[in-house]
């Protein structure tokens, strides 16, 4: 950082107009920018040096990453003249004619204007009139609008024209933390610039050069602390460490600050993560209560314990984070030993039930009540097996079972778990697994995780014999027409109309129905009938959609059968003789003779015959054959 301010640890008395670090430590030329924006940077430089200014420029990014400062800088660097140089550049290093006035706001020829503010049409039209008269003293006019997301729909139309045509004279930079409410036709006509969020390792290094220019005694740990609070924004940062300096009269130390910001030990962070992944909750209860007792957020502790989670799960996959100098040694060692015996799938599983945990924590009426709920759900968790290690150890019961061999014992398997205090399955402790069915050869395996009371004998992870005798229902059921019957029978018509037309069978056994529906089918049709047929059959149903074409719908089947009873018809000599009898008769329909008990029912399922002319066989009577 370049600054000419004091470096001396005396105090200025009362009333002297004390300047807090943010503003005077504020960058002045693109040298000192180059703390985490080299990419902007470099675009610009060699757009000076070639000659290839834009008109318009947006900056954008989080609070406090430099862009009115970088706007300003711009506006300097365009305006730029001395004895010896009169152009645009980048080297700044020699203070010109306009630069102070431009750093300080208040230059004539350079406008600084808030959106949030001036959001109206005529804001915009005041600049529109102005635009046309040239610069009093400097080389452009520029005109920075700040928050330029705030500016209301009329005013981003009225500025369109002459932000694509302005005068030679004039440019424009915008500065925004909302580009996405920047309309796109403001976008296109601007040069881009996304400024980063800095990151921990530079601001840390910002924050002890300004301490050593301002000969503070500072303690890494308390930088780090800082560096994380301000979420990579410089100015949050530098205002911390001013307040930092204030609550430690002079000197900024680790405890000072974590009892500022309500911050936990990270050691103590990390103890209480090691309590949760070993499943002791009477051990990480105690250890939140004693860091809320010494003054530390409820939600703040775990939030530390997500961004330790996250930490441990980046050291599994990229060892050399663990040289970032934002982080403290407890962090970097133990950070590595858990990174090497606690699983993905327990990393993922406490970072899912944190991220729900925390807004419980934030919304409640008692944060530390909350808090301790969530500790305890992290820890009684940690007893459960990953669902990969619980589905791979159903699996080798079920190959033991088929196979005749006693299975493993629980914790046996050798599948990428890690050691017990990760967390990881030893055994079905705690679970409170259903009791499932696998598919055996003539028998069902049923694990039970724990004894149930009805019979408390049954040890852990027993095997048990079971007939797997197919389930039978009260009615059978062996077709698609069996089903329409039952719906029949108990006065279903909507289901029985959905199922004629739109199911196709695939596979059918008691207790499990594969279908293929229409496109056109409603979707609602599966449930209904998996319902339907555990009412009507008093026995557990599985029905499954399926991708293969599956057998015709029963209307397709009936359309078919009486395509083919009409063709059969036509071929018969008898009704080839009636017909010929008959000059214009037609066969409309084939019906097959029926007990007379049936004569009625059959009658009303049978479609009204189509229209018959003169002559014609009526729809009333039958060609028996």
């Amino acid at each position: 950082m370049n600054d000419t301010g004091p470096t001396s640890t005396t105090f200025p008395p009362p009333g002297s107009g004390y300047r807090v670090l943010a503003r005077k430590y504020r960058p002045k030329d693109f040298s000192d920018l180059m703390v985490g924006q080299e990419p902007m940077v470099r675009t610009l430089t060699n757009a000076f040096d070639t000659g290839r200014i834009a008109q318009a420029y947006m900056l954008t990014g989080v609070r406090g990453v430099g862009k009115t400062t970088t706007a300003r800088i711009l506006a300097r660097a365009l305006n730029y003249k001395t004895a010896e140089i009169d152009r645009p550049t980048i080297d700044l290093r020699v203070a010109g004619e306009h630069c102070q006035a431009i750093m300080e706001g208040r230059h004539v020829d350079v406008i600084e204007m808030d959106a949030a503010s001036h959001t109206g049409i005529d804001d915009i039209r005041e600049i529109i009139e102005q635009v046309r008269y040239r610069p009093v003293s400097a080389r452009y006019k520029v005109y920075i609008i700040d928050e330029v997301h705030m500016l209301s729909t009329q005013a981003f139309n009225g500025l369109l024209k002459t932000l694509e045509e302005p005068p030679e004279h004039v440019k424009f930079i915008f500065a925004t933390t909302e580009i996405r409410k920047v309309p796109i036709t403001v976008l296109s006509r601007c040069q881009r610039f996304d400024l980063r969020r800095i990151s921990a390792a530079d601001l840390v290094h910002l924050f002890s050069t300004i301490a050593e220019k301002e000969g503070i005694a500072v303690e890494p740990e308390a930088l780090s602390m800082i560096a994380r609070a301000a979420e990579g924004s410089a100015r949050d940062g530098l205002s911390l460490l001013d307040q930092a300096i204030a609550h430690g009269g002079g000197r900024v130390e680790a405890e000072a600050v974590r009892g500022m910001l309500g911050l936990a030990d990270r050691a103590r962070i990390v103890d209480l993560f090691e309590h949760i992944v070993r499943g002791d909750v009477a051990a990480a209860l105690a250890e939140f209560t004693s860091q809320y007792e010494a003054g530390a957020n409820p939600v703040v502790v775990l939030t530390d314990l997500a961004d330790f989670t996250h930490l441990v799960t980046r050291f599994k996959y990229i060892p050399e984070a663990t040289q970032d100098p934002s982080l403290s040694e407890v962090e970097r060692l133990r950070g590595q030993e858990f990174a090497g015996r606690v699983s993905v799938s327990t990393l993922s599983r406490i970072w899912q039930m944190l991220l729900k945990g925390i807004p419980e924590a934030e919304n409640s009426s008692r944060p530390a009540g909350a808090a301790e709920m969530v500790v305890i759900r992290l820890t009684h968790a940690a007893h459960l097996p990953a669902p990969e290690d619980a589905a791979r150890r159903l699996a080798e019961l079920a190959d033991g079972n088929a196979q005749g061999v006693s299975p493993a014992p629980p914790g046996s398997s050798g599948g990428g778990s890690a050691a017990a205090p990760s967390g990881m399955m030893t055994g079905m402790r705690g679970s409170q697994l259903a009791t499932s069915r696998v598919p055996s050869g003539g028998a069902t395996a049923m694990l039970q995780a724990v004894p149930s009371p009805e019979r408390p004998e049954a040890p852990v992870g027993r095997i048990e014999e079971q007939p797997a005798d197919k389930p039978v229902p009260k009615v059978p059921v062996t077709s698609l027409s069996d089903i329409a019957d039952l719906c029949s029978r108990n006065r279903d018509p909507k289901l029985k109309a959905l199922l004629r037309n739109f199911v196709r069978l695939v596979r059918l056994e008691p207790g499990r129905l594969e279908i293929n529906l229409s496109p056109d089918a409603p979707k609602s049709i599966v449930g209904d009938l998996q319902r339907r047929l555990e009412e009507w059959t008093e026995i557990r149903w599985m029905v499954i959609l399926s991708r293969e074409p599956g057998e015709p719908t029963l209307v397709e089947a009936d359309a078919s059968a009486r395509e083919a009873r009409l063709t059969d018809a036509r071929a018969d000599p008898d009704v080839a003789a009636i017909l010929a009898q008959f000059p214009g008769a037609r066969i409309t329909d084939v019906r097959i003779r029926m007990q007379e008990e049936d004569a009625a029912e059959a009658e009303a399922a049978v479609p009204a015959a189509a229209e018959s002319d003169e002559g014609d066989i009526l729809p009333g009577d039958d060609i028996e054959i």
